[in-house]
């Protein structure tokens, strides 16, 4: 069993997308952030990539995107997460954590509490969720309408206070990039892009997309306060969801963080099923 690293995204992706493939719902996270490191490399201008062979096939595999923590894929053999781990710590020693489904985050990190000193801090646990067809929630009055580089305030604006409530201190401060923002309002872009649900032409609820293999992943999904329990995200949500759906993808993704039951039960309603759940770990260092 090898573990290696590779510096060019396109190669890395052949090799291992058999690999995440083999279970889209629960690798979602690395095929989303392989195809935007692809499509727009400016968004992710710095990737490090790892994988495990196991006579040639794949077994593991990692990524990250500086300054994000390590995004691990559910190996096949659990064997390999030892090597897999050593080779993340041997190329990049200050990985601040590792995002990954459960028991895979803990399991990576062992390794790192022996031989590093670090102490993994659970800051966040999400709901893994996958749909393949649309439950219609209640109606509710509005529209949906593609944003475009003339909604950039509003959409920073949301951006930030979604993120302001629903991420950890960590992961809030990564989570401000422009560039990500950019490459979600070209509305030339037929693989990546925003939507609102808007109101007497004023937007009330937000939503993104990405396109992945097989599929497209959702979110951020964010509501202001003042808008929120009138059906708006429920709607955006189910519409966007049912537009993948007709136009190519076998199935949809997102994540949602477990501690929010509202948003659990958005999702559910519309069809969503939970298939995991992911924790983020954060490595504390003395």
């Amino acid at each position: 069993m090898e573990a290696s690293s590779e510096p060019d995204p396109i190669r890395f992706r052949a090799a291992v997308e058999p690999f995440l493939r083999a279970d889209t719902a629960r690798n979602q996270l690395l095929l989303g952030i392989l195809h935007t490191v692809i499509a727009e490399p400016t968004v992710y201008p710095e990737v490090h990539l790892w994988s495990v062979r196991d006579a040639g096939e794949v077994v593991a595999a990692a990524l990250r995107t500086p300054p994000h923590n390590v995004a691990l894929a559910d190996p096949t053999d659990p064997t390999a997460i030892e090597p897999l781990a050593e080779a993340v710590m041997r190329d990049d020693p200050l990985a601040p954590g590792v995002v990954a489904n459960v028991p895979w985050a803990d399991r990576f990190s062992a390794p790192w509490i022996e031989r590093a000193g670090v102490v993994p801090r659970l800051t966040v646990l999400q709901g893994v969720f996958a749909l393949t067809r649309v439950r219609e929630p209640r109606g509710a009055p509005g529209e949906v309408r593609r944003l475009s580089a003339t909604d950039r305030e509003f959409v920073q604006r949301w951006f930030t206070a979604f993120a302001d409530e629903a991420l950890p201190e960590e992961m809030r401060e990564r989570s401000r990039q422009r560039s990500r923002i950019d490459f979600l309002l070209d509305d030339s872009n037929a693989d990546a892009g925003l939507w609102s649900w808007d109101v007497d032409g004023e937007p009330r609820s937000l939503t993104g997309f990405t396109r992945i293999p097989g599929g497209g992943r959702i979110g951020p999904v964010y509501t202001p306060p003042a808008e929120r329990g009138r059906g708006y995200a429920s709607n955006l949500v189910a519409w966007i969801s049912s537009w993948l759906l007709e136009t190519g993808a076998e199935a949809c993704y997102l994540y949602t963080d477990l501690a929010n039951p509202t948003s659990n039960k958005i999702y559910i309603d519309v069809g969503y099923e939970q298939v995991a759940e992911s924790a983020n770990l954060e490595f504390d260092r003395a």
